[in-house]
């Protein structure tokens, strides 16, 4: 379903929550993908398990999913949504010296799972920031997006390579 009204705010352009008390439920799926940069020191700092405040990725991992439990306290106008999976992978790229997240979570409900899934990769990434910060300040953040979801009204969508 694609729209060009905008669902968060009324006919008086007011900011609102969108009604989902009529929607059926449905089960749905989202992932959401993004990427940091970090330099060779940091990299090494990861590959090692060696940074002073510990395994990077895992913390990482669980700051993720903690957010994505998390969205609707953080989105003003998000729905809290019972969460049936948050699925956190990193995949590391040698060659780049970088760092990708990949989170799908999902729902058997009313509404979608998107916001949490790139609220998850988004908090999984600060994290990584945080954490090696001391080593390298000039990390950068890029790429998060939503890579696919399903279910709901909408159906399926899936981005393009």
């Amino acid at each position: 379903m694609n729209s060009d009204e905008l669902t968060h705010f009324n006919s008086r352009g007011e900011a609102h929550m969108v009604d989902v008390g009529a929607k059926p439920h449905s089960k749905r799926i989202a992932i959401a993908s993004g990427m940091i940069s970090v330099n060779d020191n940091a990299y090494s700092k990861i590959l090692s398990a060696d940074s002073k405040k510990g395994d990077v990725l895992g913390v990482a991992r669980i700051a993720a999913i903690q957010a994505a439990k998390q969205t609707s306290n953080l989105i003003p106008l998000c729905h809290p949504i019972a969460l049936t999976r948050v699925k956190v992978d990193f995949s590391l790229d040698d060659e780049k010296r970088t760092i990708n997240i990949c989170v799908q979570t999902e729902n058997t409900g009313q509404t979608g799972v998107e916001m949490e899934a790139l609220t998850a990769a988004s908090i999984g990434l600060l994290t990584i920031y945080d954490m090696l910060k001391a080593v390298d300040r000039s990390m950068i953040i890029s790429d998060i997006c939503l890579q696919h979801k399903e279910g709901g009204q909408s159906g399926s969508w899936q981005r393009l390579p």
